[in-house]
């Protein structure tokens, strides 16, 4: 039986900043921009939650199925490491707002970047033991990035966004090779968020760690499959912390496994791994969907006139890793494509550094622990006419003694 991801929908926000203003503003070093390879960041407005992202990902998929396709949504999994709640699942507000079965399991995981796979992992094995015969799961991995990065060299990856998927019996996006993984994890302190407002870490230590575990996961993969890094594989993509770090560490694996010079290893990277990296040079780092993204980017960037099998590693610090891989097909870019992701990240807002900086300012206003709040637009009111006036998007209105309370816009 055939298990993956039916139908993969990104949110990636409706407003972003030019990541050369942003080093510019900040007087960060130029000469380090084009190692990040990125374009633009997403930004949350204050109006925005890991809440409203994971919902604004979701509804275009669920809002595609009828009655009875979404009765059987059972089991629905939030992952985030930038949750609102210690006790009470993001999940909850989420099954709420899409109007889901109470049929239905649901709960929230964290493990840093690496828990959207998690539960991806979690929900196909489930399927696959056929124990609900036509059930199927929604998992949305959903982030926001912490205002406290701010002039830091990490500022400029860290995005803002969520990415849905559903998964089932029916894997018209991405059909999973079930029992290929490989897994590489141990203790090690390279990011962590030892409190509300802080994430903090050792940046080198994490880079090292990825490409140890990039290592050790496919080492592992491939002990079980005997699968090749470059002919397996026709494409790949990586959890994408920045783009820069990518091509580092696929150079790495050309280098070590397959004794490439840099010549030979760019013009792999240029063909197998590049199209993966179309939109989180625009969103940026959005923790455990980061991959997924990186999918979508492949799904819509790649060629796909015959089936092609993509290798997907996922890191999360702390840290836990996997690689894994599947199969994509015409109908999969067909599927992804009418759903215009390209388009809407092109609309988003274009913020200039006294905007951006505003809203960072206001970003605290409805975090974690906040008892009560009133989320007014009017500060903002230009941007959110703008973006969401009629839109039907769902934006955080207020806060009643810790309930989120949230309307369509």
């Amino acid at each position: 039986m055939g298990v993956g991801i039916e139908a993969i929908h990104p949110y990636g926000g409706r407003a972003a900043i030019d990541i050369r203003t942003l080093f510019q503003a900040r007087r960060l070093d130029l000469s380090r921009f084009d190692n990040l390879m990125m374009q633009r960041k997403s930004v949350n407005l204050p109006c925005e939650d890991p809440v409203t992202n994971a919902v604004n990902a979701a509804r275009p998929i669920v809002a595609r199925l009828t009655e009875a396709e979404k009765a059987r949504i059972e089991l629905v999994i939030a992952a985030s490491e930038s949750g609102v709640d210690f006790g009470k699942s993001m999940g909850s507000y989420i099954h709420h707002y899409l109007g889901l079965s109470r049929k239905c399991r649901q709960f929230e995981i964290k493990q840093a970047c690496y828990a959207g796979t998690a539960g991806l992992q979690m929900a196909a094995s489930w399927l696959a033991a056929g124990l609900s015969p036509g059930a199927t799961a929604l998992i949305i991995a959903t982030d926001v990035a912490n205002a406290a990065a701010k002039h830091t060299y990490a500022e400029p990856s860290q995005g803002t966004g969520a990415a849905a998927m559903l998964v089932s019996a029916n894997p018209r996006t991405l059909t999973l090779d079930l029992g290929a993984n490989g897994y590489h994890s141990y203790e090690v302190m390279d990011t962590c968020r030892p409190a509300v407002r802080l994430e903090t870490g050792d940046p080198d230590l994490s880079l090292l760690s990825y490409l140890d575990c990039l290592e050790h996961s496919f080492a592992d993969y491939a002990g079980r499959t005997g699968a090749d890094f470059q002919q397996t594989f026709d494409y790949l993509a990586f959890h994408t912390p920045f783009a820069g770090m990518v091509k580092g560490a696929h150079r790495m694996m050309m280098r070590r496994l397959k004794r490439m010079g840099p010549a030979e290893a760019n013009a792999d990277f240029e063909r197998r791994v590049v199209p993966s990296l179309a939109y989180c040079t625009e969103i940026g780092n959005i923790y455990s969907a980061t991959v997924f993204l990186a999918l979508c980017g492949l799904v819509d960037h790649g060629d796909f006139s015959s089936p092609r099998r993509v290798g997907l590693f996922s890191y999360g610090s702390g840290c836990a890793s996997e690689f894994f891989s599947g199969v994509l097909t015409r109908q999969s870019q067909d599927a992804l494509r009418a759903l215009r992701i390209g388009e809407a990240l092109a609309g988003r807002h274009r913020l200039t550094m006294e905007e951006y900086d505003a809203l960072l300012d206001q970003a605290d206003e409805a975090g974690f622990g906040v008892q009560n709040a009133d989320l007014d637009p009017v500060r903002y009111s230009r941007i959110y006419s703008e973006q969401f006036d009629g839109r039907g998007l769902l934006v955080l209105r207020r806060i009643r003694d810790f309930h989120r309370e949230y309307e369509w816009s």
